[in-house]
């Protein structure tokens, strides 16, 4: 325990006199310095008992001086040592102190200096030892509420005891876990002190405790086991969407079917006895490198993740897809990234998974911040095919056209997908194109005549329809 001017004056032994009428502060004394300066306070720290045996504090203004310097160095009380230079402590000493509510006491000739400062050094030493014992048990308790099962969350948990103050965890942006939140409090209106957390990620992740701030040894050392287990999370995350970001590259393309599909997928996590729906998330380029370690929010634990094409898949349970995406979106948006999402129907089964995943990917290309699907796409159902030679489609009927505007700066394929896309009307796509309307009849002749499809037959702009659609998405050869 520390130990205080009140606790010095009382002790047997000493023999101390109070003088004066100044009062004990109630502050732990720091250490004891003896000195004979007129003017100490360069060597002071503040928090002290100075002693002195005023060898050099012959006059009444000597003595006010000397006062003067003890005080604005902070220090908590003066012992005066009489026997020696002075009989008694000096009335204009006493006055001085008094008048600036410094206490002074007596120490008398057969009371030497040093057992004040044994008793107050054999104090503080064991007050450091006692601070030692709390901050290691203190450590171990921390170490064993992030390594007993419990993991970051009872970490927290056990750190918001120790301190007696509710803490936040925000990383991206977002708030992961607050102990005041789950207490039923609105935490957030409290003043709290912020310490950074180290992640080796540009990640902004922040360790937020309400006032007042104490203990800030405790604090350390959670930073430095929040930081390692959040490393530790964000590399598990990496390995986790790359390996099955593969296996869902193979579930999609059909290369992967059936129960062995099921129960791979189950392995990671994804149940496709449930109903299933899938979340495509696509940033800007230079963000895709967050995409591997981005943890998510609450409402998207349990679920499968992965990193696809450079797309973040989450794969969720049964749930309201608009809500889940608006709050993905808030997320994304708050943690900094430039985002866009699609999500897919829900369905059961790995067929009903690849279904999902292509109606997420093709809602994808309407470039909103949000993106619902289009149910029963047929776009979707074919390419949900394993069987179906896509990408051969596509190239059989799209790359004459390819062809003929590279070599002779045409835009055919530009005319045809404003043509499907505005049903067939050719005066909307005069309109469109700022071209006469003979124009856009003479480039569908053309089409017609590169393609073998004519744009005006429904069957065939079906066929071109899904052809484009086929070579927007990428989809692979069947």
């Amino acid at each position: 325990m520390p130990i205080y001017l009140s606790d010095l004056l009382a002790a047997p032994g000493l023999d101390l006199r109070r003088h004066g009428t100044a009062p004990v502060a109630p502050a732990p004394l720091q250490w004891v310095a003896v000195t004979e300066l007129e003017d100490p306070f360069p060597f002071l720290g503040g928090g002290e008992v100075v002693l002195t045996t005023g060898l050099r504090q012959r006059t009444g203004a000597v003595q006010r001086s000397f006062v003067e310097s003890v005080h604005r160095a902070g220090a908590l009380a003066i012992g005066f040592g009489t026997g020696l230079s002075h009989a008694k402590v000096p009335a204009a000493l006493i006055e001085a102190a008094d008048a600036r509510g410094l206490p002074v006491f007596e120490v008398p000739y057969d009371t030497p200096f040093v057992a004040l400062g044994k008793m107050v050094a054999d104090a503080l030493s064991a007050d450091h030892v006692t601070q030692l014992r709390d901050l290691l048990a203190a450590h171990q308790s921390l170490a064993g509420a992030l390594l007993g099962g419990n993991g970051l969350p009872g970490l927290l948990q056990e750190l918001a005891g120790l301190l007696g103050n509710h803490v936040a965890l925000h990383q991206y942006g977002a708030r992961i876990f607050d102990t005041g939140s789950e207490a039923g409090e609105d935490s957030g209106a409290a003043s709290r002190h912020r310490v950074p957390i180290a992640t080796g990620l540009r990640d902004r992740c922040t360790l937020a405790i309400t006032e007042p701030y104490r203990r800030p040894d405790i604090v350390a050392y959670a930073q430095s086991l929040i930081s390692v287990e959040l490393s530790n999370q964000a590399r598990r995350r990496a390995r986790d969407r790359a390996v099955t970001g593969q296996l869902l590259t193979d579930v999609v393309a059909g290369r992967l079917t059936g129960g062995d599909a099921s129960l791979r997928l189950l392995g990671a996590g994804i149940s496709t006895a449930r109903r299933q729906l899938t979340f495509l998330v696509e940033v800007a380029s230079g963000q895709v490198r967050a995409l591997p370690t981005l943890p998510l929010p609450a409402e998207f634990d349990g679920t499968g993740t992965a990193v696809v094409d450079g797309r973040l898949v989450i794969v969720v349970a049964e749930g309201n897809g608009p809500e889940l995406a608006r709050i993905l979106g808030a997320y994304l948006y708050g943690s900094g990234l430039t985002a866009r999402i699609g999500f897919g129907g829900s369905y059961a089964e790995p067929a009903g998974l690849r279904w999902s995943y292509f109606e997420a990917k093709e809602s994808l290309q309407r470039g909103q911040h949000i993106n619902e699907p289009e149910r029963l796409s047929l776009t979707s159902l074919l390419m949900s095919g394993a069987d179906v030679p896509l990408a051969d489609l596509a190239a059989e009927a799209l790359d004459p056209l390819t062809d003929f505007d590279a070599a002779h700066d045409a835009s055919l394929l530009d005319t045809l997908e404003q043509y499907l896309g505005l049903n067939g009307s050719v005066a909307a796509v005069a309109d469109a194109l700022g071209l006469h309307r003979n124009t856009v009849r003479y480039r569908l002749g053309q089409i017609t005549e590169l393609t073998g499809y004519d744009p005006a037959i429904t069957a065939d702009r079906v066929h071109l329809f899904l052809a484009l659609n086929v070579r927007r998405l990428g989809v692979g050869r069947g």
